[in-house]
């Protein structure tokens, strides 16, 4: 007997006059906007210039949302590509839902090393200073499976089951109403994930890219278990879905790389704008020409030492050999 469940939206897409507004592509906007806000106040705080972030932005983006793509569409291509797929069309349409993290992340750093190389900055210290904000990012984009009724569990009678509407029930559910809301349960960890990432780096003063190590390793060990609930369709290897091995093995990377980190690179960079590599530069450049200038600069006159000698010298009388009383 089911006492209380939570609600599903009945639709995921409004209209503003002609204009139809989808909630999914709209909770990813605000994921994105939140993150590049918190990304840019820490990355000032932590000595960057402001607005480099947003520049940043501008290229992973755009990356991150092709690479989610393209991984969800290869990771089940047989929902698009099968005997009974829907086709190319439905792999282009990003707004009826699909995004794999992993693609998202892996491609969207191509694009943040791209656009730190442009900015004329350092890639470890962007990544510690958006890692927060994308956990973030993540905790509200998970909102849109919940507007698509997507992503859930297995049958649950607890008084947080999310209803489904029998049309997305999968074959072989469909008399169950009320299932695992997994989208809110990742919601909520990777809010934890986000508060952790702040505390850890104001208290250990976490350096070289081991902010965004840790939110990789969290963002894992989370996804092990809430992956292991859901009962939509997923390729397996050796019994265990596609997305639990590649938690497993990313995260255990993400630990290898903070254990080895911490002990050849302790502490916090110092971040170096392109003003102050500038500037560094200027004065470097100026001190080499005062030491050349030293160096050239000829000498003034005898030192003490020879003119003493010099006036010994002339102050002797001249020689008296051979005179003659």
């Amino acid at each position: 007997m089911i006492l209380a469940s939570l609600p599903s939206p009945p639709q995921g897409v409004g209209n503003l006059g002609p204009i139809p507004i989808r909630a999914y592509a709209f909770v990813i906007i605000i994921g994105i906007i939140v993150a590049v806000w918190l990304g840019n106040r820490r990355y000032v705080e932590r000595g960057g210039a402001p607005g480099t972030i947003t520049d940043i932005a501008i290229w992973a983006v755009p990356f991150g949302i092709v690479g989610g793509r393209l991984y969800h569409v290869l990771s089940d291509w047989q929902l698009y590509f099968g005997d009974q797929g829907a086709g190319l069309a439905a792999a282009l349409r990003i707004w009826d839902g699909g995004l794999g993290i992993w693609g998202a992340v892996t491609v969207g750093a191509l694009g943040a090393w791209i656009g730190a190389r442009r900015a004329g900055v350092a890639l470890p210290p962007v990544g510690d200073a958006i890692a927060p904000g994308i956990a973030l990012a993540q905790a509200i984009g998970r909102w849109g499976n919940w507007f698509n009724q997507e992503l859930f569990g297995a049958p649950t009678t607890l008084p947080w089951g999310l209803q489904i509407d029998t049309v997305h029930r999968p074959a072989g559910y469909e008399s169950f109403e009320t299932f695992h809301p997994t989208f809110l349960y990742e919601s909520a960890w990777m809010v934890g994930v986000a508060l952790v990432l702040i505390w850890a780096d104001r208290r250990f003063k976490m350096g070289h890219g081991r902010v965004f190590a840790l939110y990789v390793l969290l963002y894992c060990t989370g996804r092990v278990w809430i992956e292991s609930l859901r009962i939509d369709s997923a390729n397996t290897v050796l019994g265990l879905r596609l997305n639990i091995w590649t938690s497993i093995i990313v995260g255990l990377g993400a630990l290898a790389y903070l254990v080895i980190s911490s002990r050849l690179r302790p502490g916090r960079e110092q971040i170096q704008t392109s003003e102050s590599a500038e500037a560094q530069g200027s004065a470097q450049s100026q001190g080499s020409a005062e030491s050349r200038e030293s160096a050239d600069m000829p000498a003034e006159g005898p030192s003490a030492g020879q003119a003493d000698a010099s006036a010994e010298d002339d102050a002797q009388p001249p020689s008296t050999a051979g005179s003659q009383p």
